[in-house]
């Protein structure tokens, strides 16, 4: 993006650990993983005679809800969720036993270490946190147990379009989540059964993200290339962070008859090319430059930052006051939104300073007409005979990135198509989309090309985002297609995962241009 400066060189979310998970956590983590895999168990008992526990299930969401977005969650989050847990579960293996009962069978119980108490001592569930940890790192292959925790990571994947489709009223794949997470309580299965298993779980996930598509076309129109604005005007302002869509709408509703204006942050710029969002005149544009730099954008903003649903974002170093969210759990500090009254927000908006003078900054446009891509790309095809397609995904515009792919694509040979989502140069055999934060454009093109097309395809994903790994591994199934993977921070894709999904799929790292290149095409 051209606003993004070349200077600005340091990752705030790597460099002061935002996007990481301490040890700590970790441990509480493996304990809400213990929660989850018992209370799946159960809960495909009961789901078996027509019974779904609404407690359990909720409870379920929201617990995988707030593993993907809160990745340092407070102890007081992990007590409020053990607990609810230690008053739901008994509850549901009481029904499973009165089903048993009715009949006639033997209860199958699943062996566990948790014990339901009505209290939860922290201190005891890191222990047991640690244990369950080095007891599956002595007892399971390494490969296995990184297929597990692939596993987990598709879970997280699949709670989160469910959880967006949900916010537009549609609900589906609970079962395939509770099958999922079964699946963690069997840690004797072999790499193929569970390669088998995370392929099935991918091809449902791609489901959804379809779906979860096709209602945001329907109800905000269909996407198309918009100019969006970086300026900055003076006025008192929000600032939307996150992917949820559907709550922008919420609050652009909430704040349209106001004089506050309304920007975007991150992924949420996609709105941005529906065309639903023009209604809304106080919805200025974009402002920052993303994820990886929130510690400066958010203690830059002169107002409030709304956080809407399960938005990857560490809040513990930022500033405290003007931090709301509308999620089921949030960092210390941070301000809930309850029943989406955004009243307090108006109030804060208020009383913040605002921006005084405001800022005159370039224009983006983003987004693109994939009908008019789609003729492009097939008239390209027709007329020209290619070796291989190279379809490039989103970027995280950093200079590594950029210098990376401007290099890439200048290497390029001519017998080579390229459809490129973010990076871009100019040549006879490069197709440029501004795709902005919609990764789902990469697994429709990608898709399209795949089945329609009988060419070597090679696919980068430079950026990784909560349904990267979902992706890559659903689009190495379909074909044999090289897929290369760029440099992702922790929280989304960390090393001993790269080199599962290396070994069971293919799929490589970026390196350098020249070696990549060398290696995709056969060349010493």
């Amino acid at each position: 993006m051209t606003n993004f400066s070349d200077d600005y060189q340091y990752d705030s979310c790597v460099s002061r650990g935002i996007c990481s998970v301490d040890p700590r956590t970790s441990s509480l983590q493996e304990i809400l993983v213990l929660y989850l895999r018992v209370s799946a168990y159960y809960a495909l008992k009961t789901k078996q005679s027509g019974n779904i526990n609404e407690k359990i299930k909720h409870l379920i969401l929201s617990t995988i809800s707030i593993m993907v977005s809160n990745p340092k969650f407070s102890e007081n989050d992990f007590k409020t969720i053990s607990e609810k847990f230690n008053e739901e579960l008994p509850v549901l293996i009481e029904k499973y036993e009165e089903m048993c009962k009715e009949s006639d069978i033997e209860p199958d119980y699943i062996k566990s270490v948790l014990k339901y108490d009505k209290s939860t001592d922290i201190i005891k569930s890191i222990q047991i946190g640690e244990k369950e940890y080095l007891k599956k790192a002595q007892l399971i292959l390494p490969e296995v147990r990184d297929m597990y925790k692939i596993l987990f990571v598709l879970a997280k994947s699949l709670c989160i379009n469910m959880l967006d489709l949900e916010s537009f009223g549609i609900s589906d794949g609970y079962e395939v989540i509770l099958k999922l997470l079964n699946s963690l309580n069997f840690e004797n299965e072999t790499v193929e059964v569970l390669k088998e298993l995370t392929e099935e779980v991918t091809k449902f996930d791609n489901k959804l993200m379809k779906t979860l598509n096709a209602v945001k076309e329907e109800r905000y129109g269909i996407q198309r290339p918009k100019e969006v604005s970086y300026t900055t005007t003076p006025s008192k302002a929000v600032l939307v962070v996150g992917s949820n869509i559907r709550e922008l709408e919420i609050i652009a509703e909430a704040l349209k008859d106001t004089n506050i204006d309304i920007y975007t942050h991150d992924e949420m710029m996609l709105a941005h090319t529906y065309p639903k969002f023009d209604e809304y005149k106080n919805l200025k544009g974009q402002f920052g430059q993303g994820m990886e730099s929130c510690l400066l954008d958010f203690a830059t903003f002169p107002g409030p930052i709304i956080l809407t649903k399960h938005s990857l974002y560490n809040v513990d170093n930022l500033y405290r006051g003007r931090l709301y969210t509308t999620d089921v759990a949030y960092s210390k500090g941070v301000i809930s939104i309850q029943n989406y009254d955004f009243s307090d927000v108006i109030q804060s908006a208020n009383e913040a300073k605002g921006f005084k003078k405001g800022k005159v900054c370039s224009n983006e446009i983003v987004g693109f007409d994939y009908n008019e891509a789609s003729d492009l790309f097939k008239k390209e095809i027709k007329t020209k005979k290619y070796s291989k397609i190279f379809v490039i995904g989103l970027n995280g515009y950093t200079k590594e990135e950029k210098e990376y792919f401007e290099t890439f694509l200048n290497l390029v040979p001519d017998d080579v198509l390229v459809v490129s989502l973010s990076s871009c140069v100019k040549k006879d055999n490069v197709i440029c989309l501004n795709a902005c934060f919609d990764s789902y454009a990469m697994l429709k093109i990608s898709e399209n090309i795949l089945e329609k097309y009988n060419q070597d395809i090679v696919l980068f994903f430079p950026k990784c985002d909560r349904n990267t790994i979902s992706k890559m591994i659903y689009l190495s199934a379909l074909k044999k297609a090289q897929i290369y993977v760029g440099k992702c921070t922790p929280i989304s894709l960390n090393p001993n995962l790269v080199y599962t999904l290396k070994k069971v799929y293919g799929i490589k790292n970026l390196t350098s241009p020249k070696k990549d290149l060398q290696e995709i095409l056969g060349k010493k």
